[in-house]
């Protein structure tokens, strides 16, 4: 008599599930090689060197100081602003220990070099590699991982059982990290272009902006590419579960996603397009590839929560006001951000994930718009404010 092979559905679903992780933070670690193209298009020849020391440091020290210390501090944040939650230091760091942790560590670690990365883009041309040594630590270290404390994991000052959470009655909704991840580095790195200054001949005796073109168009664009390329893995791959214990494929979840991302990615590159041409007189390759990038840092918070055309306009607004909002920071704040790191994921994560319960999917809100409102903007406040003091 043959046996029948007895399968664990559970242990089956956990496999699927974990490679799934695993091929997803390979596609985000290929956005390395496009920050790290972007960056060097946009700067003279002469400084694409100290570009790809700063981008390469950025994966290899921030991933051993997120190892040693970064990812202990988002538990440790998580711990501390959630009621009824104690502090548990062992607990916190028992994941260097645990190798059945080690998947969910990288998983979280590529969001981190992520992160880390947008700095490099705002202080390129002018900011000494021994510095931003130092810049690449404390992003690994403190500066980013208190974000996913406060927002995810299920605790934390902003999630739903956090202090915040529980006062205001919902939690914050960042689906891939729109605030938690690009805006916390696109305002580091706004930070760091002002307190580094401008470089040489960025400004005139009149203090007027004078451009300093990039040296390479095709690495620009390319590098744009090859990032959204890696999007896919950012923002599908955070839909972690693909099949349940009882045997269902999240298919509609992955559908609803990847959808939200291609066309907020879309309608971003198009809106960029058609406000550089109104603004200059013809399209521009580049400010097209920062509409296209702008549009997803703005559904990447959303893919989850909202209707499909709410993600065509996520990405429209994001795109639409990438020119705009360059020429107010270069001009009217006088910062010199070389890859306007500020507006494609600072001022653009903000904007959609603060939008989100407007654009909101059926029986996605657990409360009305207004409260949802409320949250979203309280969230972003104190992402904003504490990135802007940890960086300073």
């Amino acid at each position: 008599m043959v046996t029948p092979l007895q399968l664990d559905p559970t242990a089956i679903a956990n496999g699927v599930n974990n490679v799934w992780i695993l091929v997803v933070c390979f596609l985000i670690f290929f956005m390395q090689p496009g920050f790290a193209l972007l960056e060097s298009g946009q700067v003279r020849a002469k400084n694409v060197g100290n570009v790809l020391m700063k981008n390469m440091t950025d994966w290899t020290l921030g991933v051993l100081v997120f190892f040693i210390v970064g990812a202990a501090v988002s538990a440790i944040v998580g711990m501390i602003t959630t009621p009824g939650l104690s502090l548990d230091i062992g607990s916190a760091f028992a994941y260097i220990n645990d190798p059945s942790a080690y998947i969910g560590w990288f998983f979280g670690a590529v969001f981190a070099m992520t992160a880390a990365t947008i700095v490099s883009g705002a202080v390129a041309g002018r900011m000494s590699y021994k510095a931003y040594v130092f810049v690449a630590a404390a992003m690994t270290a403190v500066i980013y991982p208190a974000m996913p404390g406060v927002a995810w994991g299920g605790s934390g000052l902003i999630s739903g059982a956090g202090y915040l959470g529980q006062v205001i009655g919902v939690g914050y909704l960042d689906f891939a990290g729109a605030t938690v991840v690009h805006m916390c580095g696109g305002i580091a790195g706004l930070v760091a272009a002002k307190l580094v200054g401008a470089r040489k001949g960025r400004y005139d005796e009149n203090g007027n902006s004078q451009a300093i073109p990039g040296h390479s168009m095709l690495l620009a664009v390319l590098g744009t590419l090859f990032l959204a390329f890696g999007w896919y893995g950012f923002n599908v791959g955070t839909q972690a579960t693909v099949l349940t214990a009882e045997g269902e494929f999240m298919g509609a979840a992955l559908g609803r996603v990847v959808l939200n991302t291609t066309l907020g990615m879309g309608a971003g590159g198009v809106a960029a397009m058609v406000v550089s041409a109104a603004w200059q007189g013809k399209p521009d390759p580049l400010w097209t590839a920062n509409g296209l990038l702008a549009g997803l840092v703005a559904v990447t918070g959303a893919v989850p929560h909202v209707t499909w055309w709410g993600g065509i306009l996520l990405g429209l607004i994001a795109g639409a006001l990438v020119l705009p909002t360059f020429r107010w920071v270069v001009d009217s704040l006088k910062i010199d951000d070389v890859c306007g790191v500020f507006v494609v994921h600072g001022s653009s994560g903000a904007i959609g994930t603060i939008l989100i319960p407007v654009f909101a999917a059926p029986g996605v809100l657990s409360a009305g718009v207004g409260t949802h409102l409320a949250m979203q903007v309280i969230g972003v406040a104190v992402i904003g404010i504490w990135t802007v003091l940890a960086s300073i």
